[in-house]
């Protein structure tokens, strides 16, 4: 005997038709508990299991005391790390500004970013990467939120051995660029550059800095900067929500 699919998953596939097609727009609420049990003539047990099947698929966000919302959906930001922070095209462009900032109004979005300097311990992890030690060494951390047409799109932390920008504009509590990059600027020239991405659901500080949904998976790319000795000059750890990122990478298949 073929077994039965639960009620609540036939009104969870309803729902999900009618935003696929068009018919619950982005933004627009649900019609209420009582009048979906109606409908579909269910408990109201059965109602919530359905709201909260399309919740946790992303579907779906709740307001405590308002009811359920079919998720607005972000206009992607694009990324192609192919090329970004690559010092010849920037200085071929004349380009001295930020270089994402550059690449999100070259999608025809904008943006802008709220900056904030420390000086600190490093994290094991990063410690690993710029070979510190996380029990003594300093690490100057420029830690960034990103906005693109006013929302919050993603974290991006730089960590830089303290005794390498003492005294440079890195130190400073604001954008800051140079032609080539910064580092490049005060003599710290990143030849290679090597990346690791994870993908992970955030943390409660993430979910609130960037304020997500229920059920969103943010991607963490951790990009570490080389010098032609092999010496790290420095870790950028960006965190991107799922919903609102393209990644693209072009790689030459040689």
């Amino acid at each position: 005997m073929a077994k039965q699919t639960p009620r609540y998953h036939a009104i969870a596939d309803d729902l999900r038709n009618q935003i696929d097609r068009g018919a619950l727009a982005p933004g627009q609420k649900l019609p209420t508990e009582e009048e979906l049990t109606t409908h579909y003539e269910v408990s109201r047990n059965t109602v919530r299991l359905a709201l909260g099947r399309l919740t946790e698929e992303g579907l779906l966000v709740s307001a405590q005391g308002r009811g359920s919302f079919v998720r607005e959906r972000f206009e992607p930001a694009v990324w192609n790390w192919s090329v970004l922070e690559s010092r010849s095209r920037h200085e071929a462009n004349h380009d001295a500004g930020d270089q994402w900032a550059s690449q999100i109004a070259g999608n025809g979005q904008t943006p802008h970013q709220e900056v904030k300097v420390s000086i600190r311990r490093p994290p094991a992890d990063v410690a690993r990467q710029l070979n510190l030690d996380a029990a003594a060494a300093l690490t100057v951390v420029r830690e960034r939120v990103r906005y693109v047409d006013r929302e919050p799109y993603a974290l991006a932390d730089s960590y830089f051995p303290e005794a390498l920008v003492r005294d440079t504009p890195l130190m400073l509590p604001e954008d800051v660029s140079a032609p080539g990059g910064v580092l490049a600027s005060a003599g710290l020239v990143q030849v290679r550059f090597s990346d690791e991405i994870t993908v992970r659901m955030p943390t409660r500080d993430e979910i609130e800095r960037l304020v997500l949904p229920a059920s969103t998976p943010v991607a963490v790319h951790m990009r570490t900067g080389y010098d032609k000795d092999g010496q790290p000059l420095r870790v950028m750890i960006t965190t991107l929500p799922g919903d609102r990122h393209v990644i693209r990478y072009d790689v030459s298949a040689d």
